[in-house]
């Protein structure tokens, strides 16, 4: 197998490299976003043409948290259709026969069933602060969907939950919540304070996944004949934000006091996604989340040393 991972630099992407670069059978085909920019049209089409792969995985995105999705979304619909587009019609031009588009879990509705099946995509109104990159992502799992329609092509998509993992983004406004927390308890306990303050009342739900999980699922969906055109990918389990960030807290080493602030914004009570679909299939889950937090705390603690974390 040929295989281009499309973004390989990225947390979602080196995590594929890691868990496809020891298969003999696999030649990967990989390429920096400076030797390839994906939302230049001529240069992804002269790449796939050039090269040829016969698998593809699109896990490049422009991604970021709460406050970046909702400061520039030009950007963030912008950049995110030109790679979908791109990726996904110079694959078709130039014979790649299998492409995994990688989406979110945020394409369907702010106000979907609990927990969110594969269904409820497009039965309503989606969360105002990302909107913009939803789209995009609802965008290229419809390319997908539909290649695969007229062409023929086993062009499909997976829809993985919250992640984290080693190669996560630790900047202090764009990093998402578990790499935020590690960074913040990290620097609570280097500098011995005695409380750090946490937003909400820490009631809300939510489901994470380790990076490496993921994947092992895209590994797993590459290898069936019949995919369906997108899954849901996750742990099917999810925590209060408070557990979570306890549970970060002890895997950091902080034995401080965590003070929640019911002032602050609470978000969603939950957000879980159905995996019903993929476990019948045969894959779930296999890192808990205490272990995944633990590994990717030492993977944060090497990069700072090796001055590699994002940030």
């Amino acid at each position: 197998m040929k295989l281009f991972i499309a973004g390989h630099n990225g947390m979602v992407g080196s995590a594929l490299v890691r868990r496809f670069q020891p298969e003999k059978s696999v030649d990967l085909v990989l390429r920096t976003r400076r030797e390839l920019d994906l939302t230049h049209q001529a240069a992804v089409d002269a790449f796939f043409a050039a090269e040829r792969p016969d698998t593809a995985i699109i896990a490049a995105a422009k991604v970021g948290g709460i406050y970046a999705n909702n400061t520039f979304p030009a950007d963030f619909i912008f950049q995110n259709l030109a790679i979908a587009t791109n990726t996904i019609h110079s694959a078709y031009r130039h014979g790649t026969r299998r492409l995994l588009f990688l989406g979110s879990s945020c394409i369907y509705p702010k106000l979907a069933p609990q927990p969110m099946p594969e269904d409820c995509l497009l039965t309503g109104p989606l969360e105002p602060t990302n909107e913009a990159y939803a789209v995009a992502k609802i965008a290229g799992l419809k390319l997908a969907q539909h290649y695969r329609r007229q062409y023929g092509v086993t062009f499909h998509s997976a829809m993985p939950t919250n992640l984290y993992g080693p190669g996560d983004n630790y900047h202090q406004q764009n990093s998402h919540v578990v790499p935020a927390l590690i960074r913040r308890f990290d620097a609570a306990r280097n500098a011995r304070q005695n409380t750090v303050a946490a937003w909400g009342t820490g009631t809300p739900r939510r489901e994470f996944m380790h990076v490496d999980d993921l994947a092992d699922a895209c590994a797993f969906l590459l290898r069936l004949d019949n995919p369906p055109d997108w899954v849901n990918v996750g742990t099917g389990v999810d925590v209060t934000v408070r557990e979570l960030t306890e549970t970060v807290a002890t895997a950091v080493g902080y034995d401080g006091k965590i003070s929640w602030d019911p002032t602050k914004p609470d978000g969603a009570p939950r957000k879980l996604m159905d995996v019903s679909r993929l476990t019948a299939l045969g894959w779930k889950a296999k890192i808990p989340l205490a272990e995944g937090i633990e590994k990717t705390y030492r993977s944060y603690l090497d990069e700072m040393a090796e001055d590699t974390l994002r940030a």
